[in-house]
């Protein structure tokens, strides 16, 4: 029986109030409107984001919500307007959109759109396509993987090569792409440089990953988790180092490790204290450190003088890719085996068991869990 066009009752996980437990409802989720599509979610993941939302949110209006923007599905129909999209099309959501005529869109230089500009991490009630027990439910970035199905505008939807497995690479929707590209496409790492990440989570292998991949001779990885250091060995790090086996700063450690300083750092965690130490870890003259790591809850700071000494201090969002295109490429790396998905995937689970999964990525004891929320 088609669907199309009609109301879908599915299941979610809501987050009704801050720092609460996820609860699974029967939700509503209305049918796309113009330019919009209506995907079931077949894979997704947590990410801390998510968690940073539902444990560190300030404002009570933005709940409830259904949290979840690292996800893979295929699509259950489409809206008047939309020409790209077909049911059946294997897609991956993007929490970040990509309009294709903005400035910033038409710019080499960035990955940022102006309608993203213009939206809140969070829908609003009345463009949100949920509803649970009578009342409006917000959809985070305007995503929301946590739901068997949800309804998003085509700018921010990533056609993908109907071989790929969803259940591998909903990875790419955030985590994978966020650490890989920061450091192939925002610190650019070079070939035979020494590169130093800080924070072994998925964004944090993969920026080892993308550092790899770029060609850097030295890759020293940073955690006060040792346990993390078998896994980033994988990804391809030569060297390992635990902040808490030193009596002094870690930007010491690595500076006398690699006779001033490491060419390019990668912060992966969203401390606003490990930034500084990242910028502090760079050798004078041309180092490079990157912010990768997502808070907004903190200043960071630094003496001016590690600047004015040729160091770069810059961020990177979603790894500096135009989500809409570089998504599908990432896609067919994995396919052509030139990039690692399946060794971030440390657990796998059900929707019903989502907060057991946010559980384990709060306290570390996960790189991703795979949740798995529909068949596909």
């Amino acid at each position: 029986m088609t669907t199309a066009g009609k109301v879908i009752k599915c299941k979610a996980a809501v987050a009704w109030a801050l720092n609460k437990p996820l609860v699974i409802e029967e939700i509503e989720v209305a049918p796309p409107q113009a330019n919009e599509v209506r995907i079931k979610i077949v894979t997704t993941g947590v990410c801390h984001t998510d968690l940073y939302h539902l444990f560190e949110g300030v404002n009570k209006d933005d709940f409830p919500i259904v949290l979840g923007h690292e996800g893979a599905g295929i699509v259950e129909s489409v809206g008047p307007g939309v020409t790209e999209f077909q049911p059946g099309d294997k897609v991956i959501p993007l929490p970040f959109p990509q309009c294709g005529k903005c400035r910033f869109c038409k710019s080499p230089k960035t990955n940022q759109c102006a309608d993203a500009w213009n939206t809140d991490s969070m829908k609003s009630s009345e463009d949100s396509r949920f509803t649970c027990k009578g009342k409006k439910v917000l959809q985070f970035f305007g995503t929301s993987t946590f739901s068997q199905y949800t309804v998003m505008n085509q700018m921010a939807v990533a056609k993908i090569d109907p071989a790929a497995p969803l259940d591998k690479v909903f990875l790419l929707g955030c985590g994978i792409c966020t650490g890989y590209g920061a450091a192939v496409n925002t610190a650019k790492v070079e070939p035979g440089s020494t590169c130093a990440v800080f924070g072994l989570g998925a964004v944090g292998l993969a920026a080892v990953m993308g550092c790899k991949a770029a060609g850097a001779k030295r890759i020293i990885a940073v955690d006060i988790k040792p346990e993390k250091f078998v896994k980033a060995k994988v990804f391809g790090a030569t060297d390992f180092v635990n902040p808490k086996d030193h009596n002094k700063p870690i930007s010491e450690v690595l500076t006398d490790m690699t006779n001033g300083g490491v060419d390019y750092s990668l912060e992966c965690i969203g401390n606003v204290e490990v930034m500084r130490s990242a910028l502090e870890s760079c050798v004078k003259g041309w180092g490079v450190a990157v912010i990768v790591g997502f808070t907004n809850k903190d200043d960071f700071a630094a003496r001016p003088f590690q600047l004015i000494a040729g160091r770069t201090w810059k961020g990177s969002l979603l790894g500096g890719y135009k989500m809409k295109t570089g998504v599908p490429e990432m896609v067919k790396a994995y396919l052509n085996g030139k990039i690692k998905l399946d060794e971030f995937i440390t657990h796998n689970m059900t929707l019903a068991q989502i907060n057991d999964a946010i559980q384990l990525l709060e306290h570390g004891k996960c790189i991703r869990t795979a949740l798995s929320v529909s068949p596909p």
